[in-house]
């Protein structure tokens, strides 16, 4: 591994050994690595089971973010587009610092105000993923036929195809998909979202910085993108009132939050199983009982 990421620091420009390599935890998909060099410190990932294309839109979520000048991300150094069965590196900054009591106050602000960069259409211009699952894209007018067609209905295929939607689940799961123009009748502009962000998905940089980190992005309701951070926590009151002040959300974003928190759980359905059934099962039963 270590040969792998030495010819790519080469490549960049950092011909200088690697003094230190530390594998760091919390990764479900790459090997993830701290890398020391003479020249550099680097945060690496390494995997050798990825799409070429992998590393590639990561690389291009950092960069339509950092183009926001909304909230700051690592700057990316180098990544591969591996061919088949090949070694995929991506190298980055290496971000170092720790939260400050205004910290999530500014991650806040940072995501309405990135949230206030538009597309001219929902979506996206390739396909991108969500954990190690593909996430289908193309650019469309319409935010409701994009929220069926793009992500529910793969999501749905994939749990079929893998025994996750019996007879009940799947009849119920129908409904809500046939019915969604009925809930999600609010006006939606296509806001660019991180489209990952739970709360492993951001950390505090220098100074007290939030860093947004893995993103999956695309364009879409900037609804969505909060409906997901209360999922698994990880957020304060402070985030989501920062948020608020300035941006603020749809009149039925409570009615319609768990419809978007339904992609997710079953996305992580798909991913590990049926320890995400029931919390699937309660969603549906909420709006086709």
């Amino acid at each position: 591994m270590n040969k792998a990421i030495q010819n790519a620091l080469e490549s960049m420009g950092d011909s200088s050994s690697i003094q230190k390599s530390k594998s760091i935890s919390g990764g479900d998909i790459n090997d993830a690595l701290y890398i020391q060099t003479k020249e550099e410190e680097y945060f690496v990932k390494v995997n050798q089971q990825v799409p070429e294309h992998f590393f590639r839109v990561e690389a291009k979520g950092l960069s339509l973010i950092r183009d926001t000048k909304a909230i700051r991300v690592p700057e990316v150094y180098y990544y591969d587009e591996p061919r088949e069965n090949e070694q995929a590196v991506l190298i980055m900054e290496w971000i170092k610092g720790q939260k400050e009591k205004d910290t999530e106050e500014q991650l806040g602000r940072g995501v309405a105000k990135m949230h206030q960069a538009y597309g001219e259409q929902f979506g996206f211009e390739e396909d991108t993923f969500i954990g190690s699952l593909p996430q289908p894209n193309q650019f469309v007018s319409d935010w409701t036929t994009y929220y069926h067609d793009y992500r529910l209905v793969p999501q749905f295929n994939m749990a079929a195809e893998r025994g996750e939607l019996p007879l009940e689940r799947k009849t119920r799961l129908k409904k809500v998909m046939e019915r969604l123009p009925q809930w999600l009748n609010h006006d939606v502009k296509p806001s660019l979202l991180h489209g990952d962000l739970w709360g492993g998905n951001w950390m505090s940089g220098p100074n007290g910085e939030p860093v947004l980190i893995d993103p999956s992005v695309f364009y879409g309701d900037h609804a969505f993108e909060l409906a997901f951070t209360e999922v698994f926590g990880g957020y304060s009151e402070a985030f989501y009132r920062a948020y608020e002040e300035e941006l603020s959300l749809p009149e039925n974003y409570e009615d319609i939050k768990p419809l978007y928190q339904l992609y997710y759980l079953l996305a992580h359905l798909n991913l590990f199983g049926e320890a995400y059934a029931g919390s699937v099962d309660r969603i549906l039963k909420r709006y086709v009982g």
